[in-house]
């Protein structure tokens, strides 16, 4: 088989791939997938606070113009490494989806 067939196939069981842009799209999807959970658990606890009548008015628009800069930024990011929201919810197994 040439070595340039080799690159393209998967993995066999017991071997690591060394495909430096899998490396990088995977590192990309993990960490996308963290600040992705950050990011909707800061959104539920100000939701929280917002109901709860703890913060101001200002308060309020700086923490909704914050978390859509996020939002947008975070889509941006995606596409960078053409990654989409299903991509960013691992299976857990018996936990279930992350997200």
């Amino acid at each position: 088989m040439p070595q340039s067939d080799l690159k393209h196939q998967p993995p066999q069981s017991g071997r690591i791939n060394l495909d430096p842009e899998g490396a990088e799209q995977g590192l990309a999807q993990l960490v996308l997938t963290v600040i992705e959970l950050l990011r909707q658990l800061v959104e539920r606890h100000a939701i929280r606070r917002v109901d709860g009548g703890t913060l101001t008015e200002e308060e309020i628009e700086n923490l909704g113009v914050a978390l859509m800069n996020l939002e947008v930024k975070m889509d941006e990011l995606k596409e960078i490494f053409d990654l989409d929201d299903e991509d960013l919810n691992i299976d857990l197994g018996p936990l279930g989806n992350l997200l």
